[in-house]
C-alpha cells in the first residue's frame, strides 16, 4: 500500500493525473490539497465497495478541482465558488484534449457537490465527489469505512485535529467577498458563523416584497 494506492483505490498513473496533481499542488494550500485528495479516496473507496463503475481519472479530476474556487485566484469573482472550480476544471481538461462529454461530467460533479439530493441520482463520478466531500467535511457515512481505511487515508494525506475550524475559515475567506453567491445554499452558514453582522437572504421576504405583491 502506498500514498497512491489505498486498499485498492488508486490515483491513476497517467500523465493527465500527474498534471492535475501538480496544478492543484501549485494552486491550493496544503489544507485544501490534502482535503481534495482525501475526497478522492473516500469517493473511490465507496465506489469500489459498492461495485460502481466509474472512471478514476474523471473522479480524480473532479475531486482535486472541487475547491479551487476558494483560492485567492477568485477573490474578485462573484460566481458561486463551485462554478469557479468547475470552470477551472473545464478549461484544464479541454487544454488536455479531454472529450466534451467527460468535461461536462467533471463540471457537473464540481458544480453540484454542495447541492444535496441531486448528485446521488447522477453518474458515479458526480455522486462520488459529493460522497467524498461529505465524509471529509462532516463525517457523513463515517461508519461505512473501516478503521484501517480511515487510518490509511489520514496517514497518507493528514487531516489535522483542528481541521473543522481550519476549513470553515477557508470557506469564509473564499466567499466573504461574494455573499450573494451563497443564497439558496448552505454556504451562507460559513459567513454567518464567522460574521455576526451577516444578513441571510430570506426567500419568503423576497416573494412577499416582489412586484407581484404590490
Amino acid at each position: 500500500m502506498t500514498n497512491n494506492d489505498i486498499f485498492g483505490a488508486k490515483i491513476p498513473d497517467s500523465k493527465l493525473a500527474g498534471n492535475i496533481t501538480q496544478f492543484i499542488r501549485d494552486t491550493e494550500s496544503n489544507l485544501l490539497f490534502h482535503h481534495s485528495t482525501r475526497v478522492y479516496f473516500w469517493g473511490a473507496l465507496t465506489g469500489k465497495r459498492d461495485s460502481q463503475k466509474f472512471d478514476p481519472e474523471l473522479l480524480y479530476a473532479a475531486a482535486m478541482f472541487h475547491d479551487v474556487g476558494l483560492t485567492h485566484h477568485y477573490h474578485e469573482s462573484q460566481l458561486r465558488f463551485e462554478v469557479d472550480g468547475a470552470n477551472a476544471a473545464r478549461d484544464f481538461l479541454r487544454s488536455h484534449g479531454i472529450s466534451e462529454a467527460d468535461v461536462e461530467r467533471v463540471w457537473l460533479a464540481i458544480a453540484l457537490h454542495t447541492t444535496p439530493g441531486i448528485p446521488e441520482h447522477m453518474h458515479p463520478e458526480i455522486s462520488l465527489v459529493q460522497v467524498g466531500a461529505g465524509m471529509d467535511i462532516a463525517g457523513r457515512n463515517y461508519e461505512h469505512f473501516t478503521d484501517e481505511e480511515r487510518e490509511a487515508v489520514i496517514a497518507a494525506y493528514p487531516r489535522s485535529k483542528d481541521f473543522g475550524h481550519e476549513v470553515i475559515d477557508a470557506f469564509y475567506h473564499g466567499m466573504k467577498h461574494r455573499p450573494a453567491s451563497t443564497f439558496g445554499t448552505f454556504n451562507d452558514d460559513f459567513l454567518a458563523f464567522r460574521d455576526p453582522g451577516f444578513q441571510r437572504a430570506d426567500v419568503c421576504s423576497i416573494i412577499l416584497s416582489s412586484h407581484w405583491e404590490r
